[in-house]
């Protein structure tokens, strides 16, 4: 077996003899590229959400070298009209980036991968002619065998990545990728189709994509491939059940990635993290995903901390995707800040609306974590104000929560107040440092009603339970009623530590320089 030609599937194989979720469905997908003006994919997606899994198992099922139906017959794709159109039929070209550059690092990336595809050619087909140029050899090579070859780049932009201010060597590498992939005479003779994976879409030149023959498929706009970013809610719910996990709390701190036709993806990595060790929590902390956020959120953009903040409080906010560099030091403006954010799975993204959001409990603690962190003066202050209104809420503090409740509205004027949610957003906002000590439930069923926000103590948290109840033009104390004739406290049936009820309200006929919001705080 090869490193780059043929590779076989081993790989694959050690996928199967773990727990595995059947993504085959994805090779329906390609199959339906090869040899069309459409057999180029570029599939990017976050750190550690399946991308080499996918790749491996293309190997699997295109290299023809291997013999790959005990791998598949049991699969979806077994189902699929091309499925043994296509089975083990081509030469395989197998790059992984990181793996290379790992290896040789990035001054002789190009020249190294050239030489060792070359060699390994040679050795397949003793009788094949080596040409001075790399894609001659290989329209040679595809002569001699009678065969195309299918190209599969695990991480394609590594070497973006690695190199991220060197541009002339990004010039270099992205000249390798269109001699391959956008020759218009050796190309379609070379290649019945390509795959590629990596974090961020295909870098940008002058505005445009550096190779616009390849098809897209982003965390911006996956399209089809929208089910395969991640698992899917069915998925993960089999998986509890057979590995004895709690899909409840799965579904807490793992989903959160919404798509067009798609409505619950999971983090892949960290929902069988959390199975495997049976400990729900975040699994990004330690990586170099997590390291970079708060690289990127300290960046002094206009309203990118004031941004932040808003994420952290459960805002969707608008973001405009559309100029973003795809690289990881180009950023005009907040709004670039904000796309790379969602590429690298930060941030969730709806089409739709054009906005992004925090996706689930584990990205909420990582953006937690980075922005305690930050060196900047403003983002410290609204730091420390919401740990304090935290703190003056569990002592009963009246004045002060409304006072910097008002502060906040005051700070947030886009939060135009004409309904009772716009409140929910604001208490949102400046309660944002509440995953400190507690989980956070909206619109909760309890007693003969809807609980607004309950704050539910984790486990080693001292602090009391919060039951939240807003009122729009009335009374706080109204608030309170509420809560008690409804008995709403029922919620917390089970939790044996003390129960704090608290009344918000704002009224917006309030004398100038009157309070406009009122708490009101009661133990059950």
């Amino acid at each position: 077996m090869a490193n780059y030609l043929n590779p076989g599937n081993a790989g694959f194989q050690e996928i199967r003899n773990a727990e595995y979720v059947d993504k085959s469905e994805l090779i329906g997908l390609v199959n339906r590229t090869i040899r069309t003006p459409q057999k180029l994919s570029c599939v990017s997606r976050p750190r550690r959400s399946g991308k080499s899994f996918a790749a491996k198992m293309l190997c699997a099922y295109y290299d023809r070298s291997c013999d790959s139906h005990r791998l598949f017959d049991d699969l979806a794709i077994a189902q699929s009209p091309t499925y043994d159109a296509h089975l083990n039929r081509y030469d395989v070209l197998y790059v992984d980036m990181t793996a290379i550059i790992g290896e040789v690092g990035t001054e002789n990336l190009i020249a190294h991968i050239k030489e060792c595809v070359t060699e390994e050619l040679l050795l397949a087909y003793p009788g094949l002619r080596a040409e001075p140029g790399f894609m001659s050899t290989l329209a040679n090579a595809v002569e001699t065998s009678g065969t195309q070859f299918f190209m599969i780049v695990d991480e394609w932009d590594a070497p973006i990545r690695e190199a991220p201010h060197n541009a002339m060597f990004q010039r270099e590498y992205l000249e390798f990728l269109r001699l391959l992939f956008k020759n218009s005479a050796q190309t379609p003779k070379v290649f019945s189709g390509a795959y590629m994976t990596g974090i961020l879409p295909i870098k940008k030149d002058r505005s445009q994509s550096a190779i616009s023959e390849f098809q897209e498929y982003t965390m911006v706009d996956p399209q089809d491939f929208a089910p395969f970013v991640g698992l899917l809610e069915d998925e993960v719910r089999g998986l509890c059940e057979r590995c004895g996990g709690s899909f409840e709390r799965m579904r807490d701190w793992y989903d959160g990635y919404r798509f067009p036709g798609v409505e619950s993806v999971y983090n892949p990595n960290s929902v069988m993290q959390a199975l495997r060790r049976k400990v729900y929590r975040s699994y990004w902390a330690g990586t170099s995903a997590a390291d970079s956020l708060l690289e990127y959120i300290r960046l002094d953009y206009a309203g990118l901390s004031r941004t932040v903040a808003e994420l952290l409080g459960g805002v969707e906010v608008p973001v405009d995707v559309d100029g973003f560099s795809n690289d990881l030091v180009t950023f005009r403006n907040k709004d670039d800040v904000l796309t790379l954010l969602i590429h690298l799975g930060y941030l969730a993204y709806d089409p739709e609306r054009e906005t992004a959001r925090i996706p689930n409990e584990e990205i909420r603690r990582e953006f937690q974590k980075s922005v305690r962190e930050v060196d900047r003066t403003e983002t410290i202050a609204r730091v420390a104000a919401s740990v304090r209104l935290v703190e003056d809420t569990v002592h009963g503090d009246e004045t002060a929560v409304a006072v910097e409740i008002e502060r906040v509205h005051a700070e947030w004027p886009s939060l135009y107040y004409n309904t009772e949610q716009a409140l929910r957003s604001t208490i949102k906002l400046a309660y944002f440092s509440y995953a400190d000590h507690y989980l956070r439930f909206e619109e909760l069923p309890a007693g003969a009603g809807v609980a607004d926000i309950v704050y539910l103590p984790k486990r080693d948290s001292p602090y009391p339970a919060l039951v939240v109840e807003l009122k729009w033009e009335a009374s706080a104390s109204g608030a309170i009623d509420q809560i008690r004739d409804r008995n709403y406290p029922k919620v917390l049936e089970g939790f044996d530590g003390e129960v704090l009820l608290v009344g918000i309200s704002y009224d917006k006929g309030s004398r100038p320089g009157h309070r406009t919001h009122i708490c009101k705080i009661e133990a059950v």
